[in-house]
C-alpha cells in the first residue's frame, strides 16, 4: 500500500471545517434552506455546478499551498489524490439518490419537503463522516493489513452489487424502519415539514420523521461502502475527509438534478458496482502491483462514463420502441 504523508496542519483542518459551518448556515438561514419549496432543475443544476466549482478551487489551493511548502511533487500527488477521491464518492454518492427517491417514493413525500429532509440527512452526513474517516485513519495507521480486509470487502460488495443490481429493497422489512413504528407514535399523514406534532397533550411523530431515519441510517451503509474505497487512493486523513465532504454536501442538489431522470440512469448501478470492484482489486494486488492514481483516476472515470452513456442508449431505444408499437 503507498505511504501517504499527512498534510493537514491544525490550521487548515480549521480553516475547513469553518467553510463547511459557513456554507450550511448560509444554506439554512440565508438561501432559503428553512422555506418549504420545490427545488428546480436549473436550482439544482446551479448549486451542483457551485459544488463542483467549489472542489476543483479547493484543490487548487490546496496544490498552491502544498507547492510552495513541501515542493511540487507532493502538491502534485496530494492534488491528484484529492481529485480521485472526490470524483470516486461523487459517484458512489449516486446510489444514495436512488435509495433517497425510493424511500421519499415510498411514504409519498411531497417535492417541495423534501428539502428539508435531507439538509438534516446532510448534517448527519458529515458528523458520521468526521468520526469514521477519523476512526478508520487511526485504524489503517495502527493495523495496515486491514486495508486488505477493505479490499476484500469492496469485492465482495462490488459483486453483490452487480447481482442485485435491479432489485429493490422491501423498505417494509428494514428492521430501524420496524423498530421505529413499534415504538414510537406516528400520524397517520404528514404535518408539512414538521417531525413532531402535539395531539391531545401527546408528542407524536410524522412520517417524515421516519423518512429521516430511513435517510440517516442508509446513509450509515453507503458510508461503509465509500470509506474504504477512497482508503484504496490515499490513507491521508485530510484527504479523505475533504473529499468526502465535498461530494456530502453537493448531495442534496444531485439529488434533485437526478430526481426527475433517474429512471434513465438505470444501467448506473452497473457502473459503481464496477468501480467497488476494481477499487476492491487494486486494494488486494497493491503488494504485487501498485495501480497509480492516474490511471485509478481514468478507470474509475471510463466505467462511469461508459455505465452513463449505455443507460442513456438504453432508454432512448426503449423509448423509441415503445413509440413505434401499433
Amino acid at each position: 500500500m503507498n505511504e501517504a504523508i499527512s498534510i493537514g496542519e491544525p490550521w487548515m483542518w480549521g480553516a475547513f471545517i469553518g467553510f463547511v459551518l459557513v456554507m450550511l448556515a448560509l444554506d439554512l438561514f440565508v438561501f432559503g434552506g428553512r422555506k418549504a419549496h420545490k427545488v428546480g432543475v436549473k436550482e439544482a443544476a446551479l448549486w451542483s455546478l457551485a459544488w463542483f466549482s467549489l472542489a476543483l478551487l479547493f484543490n487548487a489551493g490546496l496544490w498552491w499551498h502544498l507547492n510552495g511548502t513541501l515542493g511540487p511533487e507532493i502538491a502534485d500527488r496530494k492534488a491528484l489524490e484529492f481529485l480521485t477521491g472526490y470524483l470516486i464518492e461523487k459517484s458512489l454518492s449516486v446510489d444514495n439518490v436512488f435509495v433517497f427517491l425510493l424511500i421519499f417514493s415510498a411514504f409519498h413525500v411531497p417535492p417541495e419537503f423534501q428539502r428539508r429532509v435531507l439538509i438534516y440527512g446532510v448534517l448527519g452526513a458529515i458528523v458520521l463522516r468526521a468520526v469514521m474517516i477519523l476512526a478508520g485513519a487511526w485504524v489503517v495507521r495502527e493495523f495496515a493489513w486491514v486495508l486488505y480486509i477493505f479490499g476484500a470487502f469492496l469485492v465482495i460488495t462490488g459483486l453483490r452489487m452487480l447481482v442485485m443490481a435491479e432489485k429493490e429493497p422491501d423498505l417494509e422489512k428494514n428492521p430501524v424502519l420496524r423498530f421505529a413504528r413499534k415504538h414510537l407514535r406516528i400520524t397517520d399523514g404528514h404535518h408539512g415539514e414538521k417531525f413532531s406534532v402535539m395531539q391531545n397533550g401527546v408528542r407524536y411523530f410524522t412520517p417524515l420523521f421516519l423518512v429521516l431515519i430511513l435517510i440517516e441510517t442508509s446513509d450509515v451503509v453507503f458510508a461503509v461502502d465509500s470509506i474504504p474505497a477512497i482508503f484504496a487512493i490515499t490513507t491521508d486523513p485530510f484527504i479523505v475527509f475533504t473529499s468526502n465532504i465535498f461530494a456530502i454536501m453537493g448531495l442534496r442538489a444531485l439529488y434533485f438534478l437526478l430526481a426527475d431522470v433517474a429512471d434513465r440512469f438505470h444501467l448506473l448501478k452497473y457502473g459503481l458496482a464496477m468501480v467497488l470492484t476494481f477499487i476492491g482489486a487494486k486494494m488486494l494486488i497493491a503488494p504485487w502491483y501498485h495501480v497509480p492514481v492516474q490511471a485509478s483516476l481514468a478507470i474509475v472515470f471510463v466505467l462511469i462514463a461508459s455505465s452513463v452513456v449505455a443507460s442513456l442508449i438504453a432508454t432512448r431505444n426503449g423509448h423509441e420502441s415503445k413509440g413505434n408499437v401499433t
